[in-house]
């Protein structure tokens, strides 16, 4: 996800990989597949900045964990127990 702030301040947080497009006229409009649009205080630079970004950080995370390297910045996924159980399913 990529943070991105509202005209008011209000930061949220969006899939870079649901947007289609993002123009300046003369604020910056992100379009994503869906229709939906957001008006954003980033450049069209910052923005394609920090999908570039994004998708760098997916890659150099996959190389590190191909390569036995990977530390998770949240020690509770270092332990290899990372699938969370549906809340009220019991083992039978």
């Amino acid at each position: 996800m990529i943070r991105v702030s509202r005209l008011n301040g209000d930061q949220f947080a969006l899939n870079p990989d649901l947007i289609e497009r993002v123009e300046a006229h003369p604020d910056t409009v992100v379009f994503l597949t869906d229709g939906t649009r957001y008006v954003v205080t980033e450049t069209v630079d910052d923005v394609v900045r920090d999908i570039r970004e994004y998708r760098a950080e997916i890659l150099a995370t996959s190389y590190e964990m191909d390569r036995g390297e990977y530390r998770p910045s949240r020690p509770e996924l270092a332990s290899g127990n990372t699938v969370v159980p549906f809340p009220g399913t019991e083992e039978r």
